[in-house]
């Protein structure tokens, strides 16, 4: 058992929070606050009994520039309104700067400091790096389960200059995690998405350890229907992975997990290009892709497939969106598994930033809630839930103090 936040003493103390602001903007505008919200459990916790809150977070891949689509900012200005009070903001992450706006916080006050990820010594994990941030504070407080999994100087290196201990949402996580984990209820079902498999590969081959059926949708789905030595168009492909795919296509059959690629799809001439028939997208079986297209989204008679498999699962993780789900016309298939999923409520898992933004997207679009008495766990994390759910240490739980 990890230390947590409710075991330490914060009153007076300079609490630096490692968070997870990695939400979407645009236009300086926060188009979705759940992880933000999800914070303010521990935010509001160091405020009520007199710490002084500086707060850590990275937004984005800015590869160690200085990049102003990557600031913080605007979530700063969106934070001050959640909290009702000025949240103070400095435009460097280290240095002199941020450590004169720490020293003169007042109890309860809230500094929100620039993108970790503006430094490359911040994904190298550079103890002078993690040394310079942990100047900033008393405690560390790590409350960003959505990078536990990364070995990160704001996740890992800072815990060597503090005490550590986590978040209430960091608490949260693992208990949602290690309940459904711990003998689930089966039948079990995985719904995995996202464009590449290569990103999904090991979670994939740790989930068979457990799961009763995988559904592989989204851009991935493509290089595993190529291994079968299907015709896919110009639909994205790995194919650096197609052998791989085809191994744990293998791999699952062996094991007696059920694998449901998609059999039909609907099409596009290009990424900004729909094809429309009967004022929706055209569909075509998923092994009649015409060369000069692409499949950008799975199509009705997969939707049902799915659909019926979540219907009989008692315990459900769902990571990735099953198409451009940004675009109206291939938002479709991602809607039906998060309407099937919000129906089912049984114990469910759900994480990943797009698989958060389609799931809200579909309430809101189709007036759908989360049930009152919900199954249901929004996870904030992607990698470090399915990193979590095959078995893998998280670096950033590992590194903060014991009980």
């Amino acid at each position: 058992m990890k230390k947590s936040l409710n075991d330490i003493d914060v009153s007076g103390k300079k609490v630096l929070m490692r968070v997870d602001f990695n939400v979407p903007i645009e236009n300086g505008i926060v188009k979705d606050d759940t992880r933000i919200k999800a914070a303010l459990p521990s935010i509001s916790y160091v405020r009520e009994h007199g710490g002084r809150l500086i707060l850590i977070s990275h937004l984005g891949r800015p590869k160690g520039e200085r990049r102003p689509e990557y600031s913080l900012h605007p979530v700063a200005v969106y934070l001050s309104k959640l909290l009702n009070t000025t949240v103070s903001f400095s435009s460097d992450t280290i240095g002199e700067n941020p450590e004169k706006m720490a020293d003169n916080l007042e109890a309860g006050d809230v500094l929100l400091l620039e993108n970790t990820r503006f430094d490359k010594r911040e994904k190298a994990n550079d103890p002078e790096f993690a040394k310079s941030l942990a100047k900033l504070g008393d405690i560390f407080v790590n409350d960003a389960f959505g990078t536990a999994h990364r070995t990160h100087a704001s996740t890992v290196g800072v815990a060597e200059y503090l005490p550590a201990v986590s978040g209430f949402l960091m608490d949260k996580e693992l208990e949602a995690l290690e309940s459904a984990t711990k003998n689930p209820e089966k039948p079990v079902v995985a719904i995995m998405g996202g464009a590449k498999v290569s990103d999904k590969l090991l979670v994939i081959e740790n989930l068979m350890k457990f799961v009763d059926t995988i559904v592989i949708g989204g851009g991935m789905a493509f290089t595993f229907l190529k291994s079968k030595g299907m015709k896919i168009g110009n639909s994205l492909l790995e194919e650096d992975m197609v052998e791989t795919a085809a191994k744990l296509l293998e791999t699952a059959e062996n094991k007696g997990v059920k694998i449901m690629l998609p059999v039909d799809v609907r099409l596009a001439k290009s990424i900004n290009e729909p094809l429309i028939a009967y004022g929706a997208a055209a569909v075509i079986a998923a092994d009649m892709i015409p060369e000069d297209t692409m499949a950008l989204d799975i199509g009705p008679q997969t939707q049902k497939l799915i659909t019926q498999e979540i219907e009989s699962a008692n315990t459900i993780f769902w990571n990735g969106p099953m198409g451009v789900f940004e675009k109206d016309c291939y938002a479709e298939g991602t809607m039906a598994v998060a309407e099937a999923i919000l129906k089912r409520n049984c114990v469910t898992i759900i994480g990943g930033g797009d698989s958060i933004y389609a799931l809200n997207m579909t309430k809101d679009k189709r007036e759908l809630t989360i049930p009152a008495n919900s199954h249901i766990h929004v996870s904030t994390g992607g990698g470090a839930t399915f990193d979590y759910l095959g078995g893998k240490t998280l670096p950033g739980v590992k590194a903060l103090n014991d009980k």
